[in-house]
């Protein structure tokens, strides 16, 4: 299975994007699209696929965190 996750885009230079994913910096390949700092993307095997609306972002990322919560109720 594979997953992509969404960040936002901290700096760009050319083709290579920072992306902040849940406070950990990323460095991505930003061809495939017309993304700009500061946007929402999904990031997936280096690459950004997508670039996303922040309320869509932010909905997954809220996700990410609930899923985080009930993997780490156990530990």
């Amino acid at each position: 299975m594979c997953v992509a996750v969404p960040g936002k885009i901290t700096e760009i230079n050319g083709d290579i994007a920072k992306v902040d994913i849940r406070n950990n910096i990323c460095e991505a390949n930003i061809s495939l699209v017309s993304a700009k700092t500061g946007d929402y993307v999904l990031l997936h095997a280096g690459c950004v696929l997508e670039v996303l609306k922040k309320d869509t972002a932010e909905e997954l990322l809220s996700m990410f965190e609930e899923l985080d919560e009930v993997l780490n109720a156990d530990a």
